[in-house]
């Protein structure tokens, strides 16, 4: 129940903070707020809804484990999210924004688990078809 508690606050936080730096263009859904609150929901919780829609076609994602980093593409990501869809990680997760302006954003991720933290430091940019994923980079603590 305190994970689901720290989780819930976390997302407020995210909902707070990325609210006034949640751009439209011409109308569209793509928001930081959401392209955030998305790849939160898909890696805590296994919710797959709009994960393919807030990532760029040519995203990089990167993961640091130990001395080794391995790449990976969009399309890899999505189908280890879809390997843990629906399943709810035993992690607490915090956001923070380092950075923002009209073009780019960048969100600090922090996943929480009992004997390590992973963090995913997101890179969104403002494609002119809304908010997108473009960069990720996950170190393992």
């Amino acid at each position: 129940m305190k994970t689901l508690k720290t989780i819930t606050l976390g997302l407020i936080m995210v909902a707070a903070f990325a609210s006034a730096k949640a751009y439209t263009i011409a109308g569209n859904e793509l928001t930081v707020n959401h392209a955030v609150n998305t790849y939160v929901n898909a890696l805590a919780h296994g919710q797959m809804s709009d994960m393919d829609a807030v990532i760029d076609q040519n995203a990089k994602f990167s993961m640091l484990r130990g001395t080794k980093v391995l790449s990976l593409t969009k399309d890899q990501v999505i189908e280890a999210v879809k390997d843990n869809e629906n399943i709810d990680q035993q992690c607490t997760v915090s956001t923070s924004i380092s950075e923002s302006n009209n073009d780019i954003t960048i969100v600090k991720v922090d996943m929480k688990y009992s004997t390590f933290t992973r963090t995913n430091y997101v890179t969104l940019a403002n494609t002119g078809n809304g908010w997108k994923i473009t960069n990720v980079y996950s170190v393992f603590k």
